[in-house]
């Protein structure tokens, strides 16, 4: 047996290579192809990018055509580097550069040399490229945005770096990619697939005809439409009303989680991220560590909520059964919880106060005894703590929502474990940490999770994923956006609250902010605010906040807007979210006196005692003020300090 055995392998281990040397010459071409084969030349039609529509069918993204040189380094003979410097706009020692970069990524594959040409650019070397052997231009589309604002929800197209080259087998060397917001998202669906076409040169490198006669030649196929769920007038009207602030709105339509708008201060025109200047502009935006145009405050500032957390502080106790709508409590200017500790408050009650009139005067004494009596419920400090964090965290906060945009912080909603962290040794109680109560203490939230906590009352307790994606066509949206959340309170809680949210604007801190017609439930509220000036913590003015929805009955739209350093939450957060509202329900204004207030109300002055203005502050102070006029404007070339740091 062992004499058949050892020759019986051998000659099975010989078919077997037989066989595969056979197929892999005769029949499989894929790995000739896929090698540098001098006698073969592939070539990539690059597809259109899908469109990019609003969530009524506006056009925001389309292309238009660009072109590269591209360069293959072994192929470059003698040519007149003067001349083609020349016609491309280029300096002797730019040319030198970039054929090193060619040579370094590949001296036999060609690789861009000078990206992103336009049609006149690339006319004026079109007529005398066959002077430059070595050289070949390769056609892409480049985004055209019809809209000048919305930077932030579109993201930007660049191109792929060596590490997702090397990752990633569908991207080449130039190719370009879809960088934050729905580009990066949706990259994907809006590449398309990029077709390629296999040529036979001869020996002397010159194409004599499709190779195999085309037989592994593919198509391009143009990438997907989608559409949004933004609102495109919506959001432009906020990007108008935040000039010279800075800060986020978030709206959310409640009943579908689906973002109306999403806009950051200070933003951005898209355009300038598009051509030869792309580089150069993105540069100094991503310098500018001041006003940080690339920095989604909607999505990623975390700020202490403030009064608005109050609307949770009493559900929450409702839930727990430690007060109802009749609980009274006294506020005489503030909130005593221990000897020299006083809470001040500023609604002017002074006297008798219950849920109703507690939350539309937005009284601190009222809920810090609420919150007291919800971790004094329980004997242990810790497990109260933890009971309270879980009802929280059922809004969705303290977590990743789950939305479709590639960037976000989750906030910070405290337990035990972070108390044990912070004191060790214990001792800590309800008044410890007693500044929970009204948004601040370890209390952070994004205005995206302000909204949702918005749009979740709204609902009576339940919430869908926030999402940017409508409709992809051919495509289901994903479940998770139409999964319902229901939080840890029971749904007969919530109108006792909404009734005191309505009244905020009735006879509360948002009397002056009335739209007449719309019955609309909101929630002021200011954060406390330190920046370190000159070395030292120094207190600025507070960041104002507000959090609404309407109508009261069969809300339409949930809103959260915070101001950085805006001052009271009614001063400019609140005309804001009024007239945001006012926008959507009715696509117009009647509140003329809110809009002119907050379009001339700059707070430049305020944020200029942080640091100066630097070139992108000041390209966006022109950006925004052509928006606000309705002025086109030229963006210049922009001059960027290399040794500014990052």
């Amino acid at each position: 047996m062992r004499k058949v055995l050892l020759p019986s392998l051998i000659i099975v281990a010989a078919l077997l290579l037989v066989i595969r040397i056979f197929y892999l010459q005769f029949i499989d071409d894929s790995f000739k192809l896929k090698s540098d084969n001098n006698a073969i030349k592939i070539k990539y039609d690059y597809p259109e990018r899908g469109y990019i529509y609003d969530r009524n069918g506006k056009l925001l993204v389309a292309n238009q055509a660009s072109y590269d040189i591209m360069v293959i380094p072994r192929d470059v003979k003698k040519i007149d580097t003067t001349e083609f410097c020349q016609l491309l706009a280029i300096t002797k020692e730019d040319f030198l550069k970039r054929m090193a970069k060619a040579k370094i990524y590949s001296p036999r594959l060609p690789s861009v040399f000078l990206p992103q040409l336009n049609k006149s650019e690339f006319a004026a070397f079109q007529e005398k490229i066959r002077k430059f052997e070595g050289f070949y231009f390769q056609k892409r589309s480049l985004r055209d945005y019809e809209v000048d604002f919305g930077a932030n929800v579109f993201g930007f197209i660049t191109q792929v770096n060596e590490k997702l080259v090397a990752k990633n087998p569908y991207y080449n060397s130039g190719d370009l990619i879809g960088r934050q917001g729905v580009e990066e998202s949706y990259e994907d669906i809006l590449r398309g697939i990029k077709g390629v076409k296999y040529f036979q040169k001869d020996k002397y490198n010159r194409e004599i005809g499709s190779y195999k006669e085309g037989r592994y030649d593919t198509v391009a196929v143009q990438g997907e439409d989608i559409n949004l769920t933004i609102d495109a007038e919506l959001q432009k009207f906020g990007e108008q009303l935040m000039i010279n602030k800075r800060g986020g709105i978030v709206a959310i339509e409640p009943k579908t989680g689906e973002i109306l708008a999403l806009v950051t201060a200070p933003s951005y025109d898209p355009s300038i991220l598009v051509g030869r200047q792309r580089s150069k502009n993105y540069t100094v935006l991503y310098r500018d560590s001041i006003a940080k145009p690339l920095y989604d405050r909607g999505l990623l500032a975390e700020y202490p909520p403030g009064s608005p957390f109050k609307i949770l502080t009493g559900l929450v106790g409702l839930q727990e059964g430690v007060v109802n709508e009749k609980t009274t409590y006294s506020c005489y200017g503030g909130f005593s919880y221990g000897r020299g500790r006083f809470q001040k408050c500023h609604c002017k009650i002074f006297g008798s106060v219950q849920l109703h009139n507690g939350i539309f005067r937005s009284c601190n004494a009222y809920f810090s005894n609420v919150y007291l009596r919800t971790i004094g419920k329980y004997a242990k400090p810790a497990y109260a703590v933890d009971v309270w964090s879980n009802h929280i965290k059922s809004f969705g906060l303290g977590q990743f929502m789950g939305y479709d945009l590639p960037t976000g912080k989750k906030g910070n909603i405290p337990n035990s474990k972070t108390y044990k962290k912070v004191y060790p040794n214990g001792g800590w109680r309800g008044t410890t940490i007693i500044s929970n109560a009204i948004g601040q203490g370890e209390v952070l939230m994004t205005p995206i999770q302000l909204a949702n906590m918005m749009a979740t009352v709204a609902n009576e307790g339940y919430y869908y994923t926030p999402h940017i994606i409508k409709k992809i066509e051919g495509h289901k949206i994903d479940k998770k956006f139409t999964t319902k959340h229901v939080t840890t309170i029971d749904k007969k809680y919530y109108q006792p609250m909404i009734s005191g949210l309505f009244d905020v604007y009735n006879q509360g801190t948002a009397f002056a902010l009335r739209v007449d017609g719309i019955d609309i439930c909101g929630k002021t509220g200011t954060a406390e605010n330190f920046a370190k000036i000159n070395g030292v913590r120094t207190k600025m003015e507070d960041h104002s906040i507000f959090v609404a929805f309407a109508p009261k009955d069969n809300p339409k739209i949930a809103i959260a807007i915070l101001v950085e350093n805006g001052g009271y939450g009614a001063a400019i957060a609140g005309p804001i979210a009024s007239l945001m509202i006012e926008k959507y329900l009715r696509k117009k204004i009647t509140r003329t006196d809110l809009e002119t207030r907050v379009l001339e109300t700059s707070l430049q002055g305020r944020y200029a005692k942080l640091g100066g203005l630097s070139e992108a502050v000041k390209l966006q102070l022109r950006i925004q003020d052509s928006i606000k006029n309705k002025k086109k404007v030229v963006v210049p070339i922009i001059k960027v300090d290399t040794t500014q740091e990052n």
